[in-house]
């Protein structure tokens, strides 16, 4: 029970950090939305998934080669360190140049001819954001989360800051609405056509600013290269990279191959670019479960790590993920039930609530997600990572195959699809594969009931609609209490254990 509180104690720590950050960060979408034009949120969102597909280049599996090469594998830490972060640095600082240099090529290649800047800033972001990989894992791995956390809410504070610098208030002054008197200043370097320009350059002046920072964080660092540690962390990683590229295949393309695959007029009134950016504004609203999986992967990673050799590491590998199960499900049902709440004050009346009804399925897409992070700890305590890149490869197949055969006849809809098949058949082939190696005592019977439980209630009260207003917000909201109330009478017996341990 101890370590099932340290794990909810560590995450609390990085999803509270995670959740405001994001949330400030998530504050610029409306932002967005009311200075921007649907055309620039479609060139954010291209842009940024282009970023997303190349960072796990930049960083290929290290990240979490450090985790257990630091934990489990009898190494000095500070050696594995050193040696990581100066691999990290030789390799990130090489493939940022040769992408700054092919710049004016990938403008081209993306649409954005005469827009090379953008794509040399982007590399630069990139580069930074390797180099600063493995000094967040360190402090991950000495328990230090709460100067993580507040580093990394530093960072976002940073970016959202520049945003609105840039954004807003240039705008305000430059068009002499207030403080008049630096008008002459902005109007000397402000670009007022920019738009995606501005959230790049605000990103890459931010993770600028907290290389020092972060390096000061982490301790003394000393350049090595030795083969004998490098050797065996380059054939546990490579399965890693080829896991990674997979896999942002499947979180990132759907956003990215969007605006190339719907055919033009298929929305009226808008073109490809312009209804990428409708997609990827309710993507963004997909962010609730995404925040929780990103806070419990934080905490997570090191921790499952840490408890690989206890004999009773299967039983509270299960116990987690059964848990974690219920509480996104729970979370997915508030979200949805009240989604046309939360599109009304986040996305306005501008025609970005077209594409609301996708969102459910998203974020059921990324609960499953979730439970693919959990189910795959079995490669990684037991080395055979090359099951990573089998089946991620596949969720990869699915997401193209998927995004070509249905974006053109659904839009929005086949999009959010390639998310949710992807992370389905990712998790069965996980799941199947686990049990033959490392087998894990799952509640999959009742874990799956609640799932599907949970995703019929989010849909169903997205969208019942009664002629009162409050009725409907009483009777969509009562769904997540009823969905609690079912837990507590079917886990009532483990709730019960729960607080005998507890009280002891």
């Amino acid at each position: 029970m101890s370590k099932l509180k340290k794990l909810a104690g560590q995450t609390a720590v990085y999803g509270i950090s995670s959740i405001l950050g994001r949330v400030i960060n998530f504050l610029l979408l409306p932002l967005y939305i009311t200075y921007l034009s649907k055309e620039d949120l479609g060139s954010f969102t291209a842009i940024y998934a282009f970023i997303a597909f190349f960072n796990i280049i930049f960083t290929y599996g290290m990240e979490t080669t450090f985790f257990r090469f630091s934990t489990g594998k009898g190494i000095d830490p500070k050696k594995v360190y050193n040696n990581v972060q100066s691999l990290i640095l030789t390799t990130s600082l090489s493939l940022g140049a040769l992408l700054f240099l092919s710049a004016e090529q990938i403008s081209i290649w993306m649409d954005y001819e005469g827009q090379a800047y953008l794509f040399k800033w982007t590399a630069m972001i990139l580069t930074i954001d390797a180099v600063l990989a493995i000094p967040y894992a360190k402090l991950r791995v000495e328990n230090k989360s709460l100067q993580f956390a507040l580093t990394k809410l530093f960072n976002i504070l940073l970016n959202v800051g520049f945003n609105i610098f840039f954004i807003v208030i240039c705008l305000h002054i430059s068009e002499g609405q207030y403080l008049t008197s630096l008008q002459p200043l902005i109007q000397s370097f402000y670009h007022p056509e920019w738009g995606v320009d501005y959230i790049l350059l605000s990103n890459l002046i931010a993770n600028a600013l907290i290389v020092p920072i972060l390096f000061f964080l982490s301790g003394k660092f000393t350049w090595t290269l030795e083969k004998s540690i490098l050797g065996p962390m380059w054939h546990y990683a490579l399965p890693l990279l080829f896991m990674g590229l997979a896999g942002v295949t499947n979180e990132v393309f759907s956003r990215f191959l969007f605006e190339y695959i719907l055919p033009e007029n298929f929305y009226p009134g808008l073109t490809s670019r312009e209804a990428g950016g409708i997609f990827g504004a309710n993507f963004k609203l997909a962010i609730f479960m995404n925040l929780i999986i990103q806070a419990f992967k934080y905490a997570a990673e090191p921790f499952f790590f840490s408890q690989s050799e206890d004999k009773n590491s299967p039983q509270l590998y299960a116990r987690v993920m059964h848990w974690f199960i219920i509480f996104c499900c729970v979370l997915m049902i508030v979200v949805a039930v009240n989604l046309n709440i939360i599109g009304d004050q986040i996305l306005g009346n501008k025609g970005y609530q077209e594409g609301l009804s996708i969102v459910p399925m998203l974020l059921m897409g990324y609960l499953m997600l979730g439970v693919y992070f959990n189910l795959s700890i079995w490669f990684k305590i037991t080395d055979k990572t090359i099951y990573s890149f089998y089946i991620t490869f596949t969720g990869a197949l699915v997401t193209i195959l998927v995004i070509v055969l249905l974006v053109p006849k659904l839009g929005y809809t086949g999009a959010a699809l390639s998310t949710l098949a992807t992370y389905v058949v990712m998790s069965i082939m996980c799941y199947l594969f686990g049990q033959k190696y490392y087998p894990i005592p799952y509640q999959t019977g009742k874990d799956i009931f609640y799932l599907l439980t949970a995703f019929v209630a989010a849909y169903v009260g997205f969208y019942i609609e009664v002629e009162s207003g409050i009725l409907t917000f009483l009777i969509r909201n009562a769904l997540p209490l009823a969905f609690v109330l079912l837990v507590f009478l079917l886990e009532k017996e483990e709730i019960s254990q729960l607080k005998k341990r507890i009280s002891k």
